[in-house]
């Protein structure tokens, strides 16, 4: 990908992260897996962190914005995976367990 591709694609996430938060809706993270497995509520599951707890746990430690959020299965667990958008335009993928809330 050329420098300039990825520059639009960088602005891009960066717009629809704004726009969520000026609309008042939810932040471009969420997706239509996600709805189903957060809930209505979104509040904690009985066994585990909820997808939205472990989009705060990862913006508060990485100092970025989630852009996108899938759950996978990974071996028989649920595991959510973000990716964040730094300020700086950094791309970076976490792993989260959804049983322990463990990030990797």
């Amino acid at each position: 990908m050329n420098a300039f591709r990825l520059g639009q694609s960088v602005l891009l996430l960066a717009a629809l992260s704004t726009l969520g938060r000026a609309e008042g809706l939810p932040a471009a993270r969420t997706g239509g897996a996600v709805s189903a497995e957060r809930g209505v509520s979104g509040e904690m599951q009985r066994d585990g962190i909820s997808l939205d707890e472990a989009v705060r746990m990862a913006e508060a430690q990485f100092h970025a914005r989630v852009v996108r959020t899938d759950v996978v299965d990974e071996d028989g667990r649920k595991v959510y995976v973000l990716k964040l958008l730094s300020e700086g335009g950094r791309v970076i993928t976490v792993r989260v367990d959804a049983a322990s809330g463990r990030m990797r």
